[in-house]
């Protein structure tokens, strides 16, 4: 059981605020974060997996009974961003054996396979800064899915993705559901919007 809780959240940068008074509760499920263009969807993803430190309020991860903050999740969570890289000079492989190596897995991961569910393996020989946005997006829900973790976070997934990209962001999260594990989703795409099981929405917070 996972169960992410947000109590009086802010966040603010300088004089703007972005997130204002903000609280939820949601136990293992497929969430949707909704909202328009700076209704800071963005924002409370990065806030909820320690990038950014919110202005006032708390944020709580439970997972197997116990409790985390968000600085502390790193090893439980994959997380796919437009504003998390890879390194442009190395391979796609590279970059993904590189991923392993920083999280000190002592467990072998054949990425092969990785690749494959995310139709990337012809791109592992290539330069990561060579691909199309597309083929980067692949890679990077690659990435994310490294350790399978329990919980996956996606900022517009199904940015710069064709149809077949997109079906595999669909199958992706339905079998993350079907295996018990939590998906946030942050997106205004309906069709990303309708893979989820609730919506939290910025825009009426």
């Amino acid at each position: 059981m996972i169960i992410l809780t947000a109590e009086s959240l802010e966040k603010r940068y300088g004089q703007k605020l972005v997130i204002s008074g903000l609280n939820f509760s949601f136990k293992t499920v497929v969430l949707g974060i909704a909202g328009s263009n700076g209704s800071g969807k963005s924002t409370l993803l990065k806030c909820l997996t320690g990038l950014v430190k919110p202005t006032s309020g708390t944020i709580n991860w439970q997972y197997r009974g116990n409790n985390y903050l968000p600085k502390e999740i790193k090893p439980f969570v994959g997380f796919a961003a437009p504003y998390v890289q890879l390194y442009e000079e190395l391979t796609v492989s590279e970059n993904l054996q590189f991923l392993i190596e920083l999280q000190n897995s002592a467990q072998h991961i054949d990425i092969d396979p990785l690749l494959d569910r995310f139709e990337a393996r012809k791109l592992s020989a290539q330069p990561y800064g060579n691909l199309s946005t597309g083929q980067q997006q692949r890679v990077k829900l690659a990435a994310a899915n490294i350790k399978n973790p329990p919980v996956l976070i996606l900022d517009e997934p199904g940015a710069n993705l064709d149809k077949d990209g997109k079906a595999i962001i669909s199958a992706l999260v339905n079998r993350y559901r079907d295996e018990g594990k939590m998906v946030i989703i942050a997106s205004n795409q309906t069709d990303e919007l309708n893979l989820c099981d609730e919506i939290l929405n910025l825009n009426q917070s």
